[in-house]
Order: structure tokens, then C-alpha cells, then sequence
């Protein structure tokens, strides 16, 4: 009885951890919005760094 109960229990635990396993694969829909929020805040901070660094050169006369 005990062999047959952790059997069961052995093979649920897998099905359950495979099933998990295989829903981690493809990123929901949250996951690709919170991406494309990251691209864009990151690019965004590219361009003040490049603003600022072209008021810099403008405030020390090298352009």
C-alpha cells in the first residue's frame, strides 16, 4: 500500500513539475510589455546621455 501510495504521489510530482516546466517557456504577455518598457527606458536614457554630453562640449567651446 505505502509502495503504491508513493507511486502515485512520485508521478503526480512529475506531471506537476513537467507541466510547470513547460509553461515557463513562452513569456506571457506581461513579460514582453515590462521588455519593451526596459528597451524604451533604456533608450531613452541613451539619448539624454548624448544630449548631455553634447552640452558639455557646447559649454567648453569644443563644438
Amino acid at each position: 500500500m505505502i509502495k503504491l501510495y508513493r507511486n502515485v504521489t512520485t508521478g503526480f510530482l512529475t506531471i506537476l513539475l513537467a507541466t510547470t516546466l513547460t509553461a515557463c517557456q513562452k513569456p506571457g504577455p506581461g513579460e514582453q510589455a515590462g521588455k519593451k518598457v526596459d528597451e524604451a527606458v533604456d533608450k531613452a536614457g541613451q539619448q539624454i546621455e548624448k544630449a548631455g554630453e553634447k552640452i558639455q562640449d557646447t559649454v567648453k567651446g569644443d563644438k
